[in-house]
Parts: C-alpha cells; sequence; structure tokens
C-alpha cells in the first residue's frame, strides 16, 4: 500500500479523532513539495548550472525552471534577469511517490540522521528540511559527482497552525525528536 492510499484509508480517520475534525475536507493535508537549489551567482561556470539542473531532474522526475534575480545587487554581484536557482514543484501522485521515497529511502541514508526538530515546522504547519548533500537520493551515484551543492525541501500543506502540522507528518511517518 504506497502512502497516499494510507493517507485516505488509515491516517485521514486517525486524524479526524485526535483533532475532532468532522468535516473530511477540513482535514490537513499535503498540498505541494518544492525543491530548490540556489546557486552562487559568483561562480561564473554554466557547467553548476548543468549539473544542478541534472540532479533536481534525476531526483524529481520533472525539469526545473529557472529562478531568476528581481533586482541587481552590486555587493553580491548579482544583475537583474540572472539565474540565482532552479526550482521543482511537485503535485499530485508524484509529490506522494516522492515523499514516500523521502520518508522509506532517503532519510535513513542520511549519515549520522537522528530525526527532525519541530523548530522545522513553520507557523502555517509547512516544514523546511535542508540537505547539505544530495547524495542520500538513491537516483545519485556517488562517483557521477563533480560538485556539491546544497538542497531545499519545502513540504507545504493546508493545516494552518503549526500543532497540526506535526500531527499530520507524525502521522505520514517523519521522525521527529522532543526538544
Amino acid at each position: 500500500m504506497n502512502l497516499k492510499e494510507r493517507y485516505l484509508k488509515e491516517i485521514a480517520p486517525q486524524l479526524e479523532k485526535e483533532l475532532k475534525i468532522e468535516n473530511v475536507m477540513g482535514l490537513p493535508r499535503v498540498s505541494h513539495i518544492t525543491v530548490a537549489v540556489g546557486l552562487s551567482p559568483g561562480t561564473k561556470d554554466a557547467k553548476i548550472e548543468e549539473t544542478a539542473k541534472g540532479v533536481l531532474q534525476r531526483i524529481t522526475g520533472q525539469k526545473p525552471v529557472e529562478t531568476k534575480a528581481k533586482k541587481s545587487i552590486s555587493n553580491f554581484k548579482i544583475r537583474q534577469g540572472m539565474v540565482v536557482g532552479l526550482r521543482v514543484t511537485l503535485r499530485g501522485k508524484r509529490m506522494w511517490d516522492f515523499l514516500d521515497k523521502l520518508l522509506n529511502v532517503t532519510f535513513p541514508r542520511i549519515r549520522d540522521f537522528r530525526g527532525l526538530s519541530p523548530k522545522l515546522m513553520d507557523a502555517s504547519g509547512n516544514v523546511s528540511i535542508g540537505f547539505k548533500e544530495f547524495l542520500a537520493f538513491p537516483e545519485i551515484r556517488p562517483d557521477e559527482v563533480e560538485r556539491m551543492h546544497g538542497l531545499q525541501i519545502t513540504i507545504t500543506t493546508t493545516s494552518g497552525t503549526k500543532e497540526r502540522g506535526i500531527s499530520l507528518l507524525k502521522h505520514l511517518g517523519f521522525p521527529f525528536f522532543k526538544d
């Protein structure tokens, strides 16, 4: 049984009882996942951008969108319209597959992983997880990597509050530790 089926059959009824929500449409759920990579504009090497695009495409199964600078900042050597990052937004089946892979494959492969801090959750119930290296994803082979870069995964929920968001993610299987 995949994660979406488990959410619909097991987790949703548990959340209904725990949060005392009578309408099924009011239950918190994951709306979308954003995977982003920031590119340092100081490096003029186009190969870094191509490598990051390839990594994001292999991890998510979607072509990344370039995020461009809205205005010039001379101290950071950024000009308006320069590519400063790459982003992929996952919804639907790809989102649930990625979430399943994140929980069951990627987190166990992270070195010295002891769980996620509840402080990663914002007031609206969304969680942002930063990866210093992307080698924990099974699609990436370590011998192919030339240069490491960070990765940011933001899981957006419809929970509205931090407590509901933590409850939803705990039921989905996210490993939170106590502060």
